[in-house]
C-alpha cells in the first residue's frame, strides 16, 4: 500500500515573493545595487536543507557558522572539520530536537558553545526600527548574519514556528529575504519586513516567550585548550555549585589562609566535576595521520602548549600544586586525579572514546564505546622536535577504529615516555584544570570572605589583570561560558537569551 507523501508546497504569494521569480530577481538586482546583499553570497555558498522536519534551528545555525568560517575544532567526516546538524548536540539532545524542535534560547546557547559571538533579542526586547537597523547591518556585511525565529501563519504558510537565516534586504520596498532551510517545502522568498516582525512577535508555546532574532558573528579569539561542557548531566550541578554555592560556602566558613580556602573549594567539588571542564584535544583517525604532523596541527599544538605553559607560570598554579602534593592535605580532587601525575593512558583512553564519538557524530552513544590498547608514542615533527601522540583502538558496536590524540609537549617537564627518553610532555592535568577553573570564576566569588587580608590575597591570585594575552582570553571565554550555562540551568536563557560581556 502506498504511503501518502508530499512534494513541496506552493508558496503563498502574496505576501511572499519567490526569490527565483522575475519579481524576486528584480528585487535581488536592486538590493545588490543598493549594497544590502553583501551577506547573501557567504550564506548561499554554505546554504543547506534541514535534514529532519524539526531541524530548522540546527540547519540555520550550521549555515551561519560555516558562512562565518568558524572552525568547529573537530572533524565531521574523513579529514574535514565542518559544522553539520549532527554536531550541534551540546545544549539539547538531538533525539529531543528531532521529536520536539528547539527553542530560541537553546539555539543561542548552541551558537555560543560552537564558538560564535551571539546577540539575541526577543521582540519584547527590541523594536521594529531596531530590527530593521540590524537587518540592514547584516545584509550590508559579511561579518555578521541574522537568524530569525517566526511563525509561518503570518505568511499564509503551513506549519508553526520556524528558524531561517535572513539573506538580504531591499530598502526601497522594505522587504527581507528569508533563506528558508526547509527547501523541500518552500524556496527562498522575499517578505515585507513589517510582516516578518509580526511573525516574530508571536508566543512560542514551548516557553511562553516571544520569538525574535539573533545576530551571530565570529569571536575575535576562540578557546585553545579548555572548554566547559553541557553534554554531561553534571553541568547542572556544577554551574550551580560554582556560581551560587561557592560564595555562600566561603562566607559561612571561618577561613584563615589561602590553602584553607582552596582546600575547602576542592573538597566541596561535586563528584563529576571532571566531566564539566574539558581539554580541547586534537583527535584524528589513525589512517588519516601518517607519521608526521601537518603545519596546521603543529600550529595548533604550539598554541595549546603555550597556554599550558602560561597556566604553569601563574602563582595560583604553584600554590595549588604545592597544596595537592602536600601530605598534610587530605583533599580529594574530583577531576581526573589528585595530583599533577595524572595517568596519561587513562586520560587518553577517555579522550580517545570522546574523540571516537565526535568522529562518528554520535556523542550520546559514548557509553557503548570502549578504548583498548592505549599506547604512547613520539613522532618526529619535520625537524622541529617531537610530537607526543596517544594511540588507542576504540571499539563500538563490534566496529574498531584507531584514534590518535595529539598531546601538547614541552621540554620543561621530562617524563618516561614508553622508553623514549627524548620525548617530553606536558599534558593538561588536574592541577592545570583546577587553576583555570578558579581563574574563570566570577570576581565576586571571593568578595564575602570575612578576613579582608585573606580576601585581598585570594583576589590577587585569581586576578586576570596581569595574565598573558592567550591565557587571559582563554579564561574570559570560560567565564562567559560559565555565566551562560548557569543561565541555561536556571532557564533564564529561554526568558532572556542575550549573552553578556565576558569582562
Amino acid at each position: 500500500m502506498a504511503v501518502a507523501s508530499l512534494y513541496r508546497r506552493i508558496l503563498p504569494s502574496p505576501p511572499a515573493i519567490e526569490f527565483a521569480s522575475s519579481e524576486g530577481k528584480c528585487l535581488f538586482s536592486e538590493a545588490l545595487q543598493g549594497g544590502t546583499m553583501e551577506g547573501f553570497f557567504r550564506l548561499i555558498s554554505y546554504f543547506q536543507t534541514q535534514s529532519e522536519p524539526a531541524y530548522c534551528g540546527l540547519a540555520s545555525l550550521s549555515v551561519v557558522l560555516n558562512a562565518l568560517a568558524i572552525d568547529p575544532g573537530r572533524k565531521w567526516k574523513g579529514p574535514w572539520r565542518w559544522f553539520d546538524e549532527s554536531m550541534l548536540d551540546c545544549c539539547e539532545p538531538l533525539e529531543k530536537v528531532k521529536a520536539e524542535g528547539i527553542t530560541f534560547g537553546k539555539v543561542a546557547c548552541l551558537a555560543h558553545c560552537a564558538g560564535a559571538k551571539v546577540e539575541a533579542f526577543r521582540t519584547n526586547q527590541s523594536t521594529i526600527d531596531e530590527f530593521r537597523k540590524y537587518v540592514m547591518q547584516c545584509a550590508s556585511s559579511e561579518e555578521s548574519h541574522m537568524i530569525a525565529s517566526y511563525h509561518r501563519k503570518h505568511f499564509k504558510q503551513t506549519g508553526t514556528g520556524h528558524f531561517s537565516p535572513i539573506g538580504g534586504y531591499h530598502a526601497g520596498r522594505d522587504m527581507a529575504l528569508i533563506l528558508d532551510v526547509a527547501r523541500f517545502k518552500y524556496p527562498p522568498h522575499w517578505v515585507p519586513l513589517t510582516l516578518l516582525w509580526e511573525a516574530m512577535n508571536t508566543i512560542d508555546e514551548a516557553t511562553g516567550c516571544p520569538r525574535g532574532f539573533m545576530l551571530i558573528s565570529r569571536l575575535q579569539k576562540a578557546p585553545l585548550l579548555y572548554t566547559l561542557s553541557c553534554r554531561h548531566e553534571s553541568w547542572l550541578s556544577m554551574a550551580k555549585y560554582l556560581v551560587d554555592e561557592v560564595p555562600i560556602l566561603l562566607k559561612s566558613e571561618t577561613l584563615d589562609s589561602v590553602p584553607a580556602v582552596l582546600s575547602l573549594f576542592i573538597k566541596s567539588l561535586p563528584s563529576s566535576a571532571g566531566d564539566f571542564i574539558k581539554w580541547v584535544a586534537e583527535v584524528r583517525r589513525q589512517e588519516e595521520g601518517g607519521s608526521t604532523l601537518s603545519n596546521e596541527e603543529k600550529a595548533r599544538l604550539a598554541l595549546k602548549e603555550e597556554v599550558l605553559r602560561q597556566v604553569h607560570d601563574t602563582e595560583l598554579f604553584k600554590v595549588i600544586k604545592e597544596l595537592l602534593l602536600s601530605s598534610a592535605s587530605p583533599c580529594c580532587l574530583n577531576l581526573s586525579s589528585s595530583s599533577d601525575n595524572d595517568s596519561l593512558p587513562e586520560i587518553a583512553a577517555n579522550i580517545c572514546c570522546q574523540g571516537a564519538a565526535l568522529l562518528t557524530g554520535n556523542f550520546l552513544m559514548r557509553e557503548g564505546i570502549c578504548c583498548k590498547g592505549t599506547c604512547l608514542k613520539c613522532l618526529k615533527n619535520n625537524g622541529d622536535g617531537h610530537a607526543t601522540i596517544v594511540s588507542g583502538t576504540v571499539v563500538s558496536g563490534g566496529n574498531k577504529q584507531g584514534v590518535d590524540v595529539l598531546v601538547p609537549v614541552s621540554p620543561a617537564k621530562p617524563v618516561c615516555c614508553s622508553g623514549l627518553s627524548s620525548c617530553t610532555m606536558m599534558h593538561p592535568a588536574s592541577n592545570d584544570v583546577l587553576t583555570v577553573l578558579l581563574l574563570a570564576l566570577p570576581p565576586r566569588t571571593w568578595s564575602d570572605i570575612k578576613d579582608q587580608r585573606l580576601s585581598d590575597e585570594i583576589q590577587g591570585l585569581v586576578s586576570t589583570d596581569k595574565l598573558p594575552d592567550l591565557l587571559h582570553d582563554e579564561v574570559l571565554h570560560l567565564r562567559q561560558q560559565l555565566h551562560f550555562l548557569k543561565r541555561c540551568k536556571d532557564k533564564e536563557v529561554d526568558n532572556d537569551p542575550v549573552v553578556p560581556s565576558s569582562s
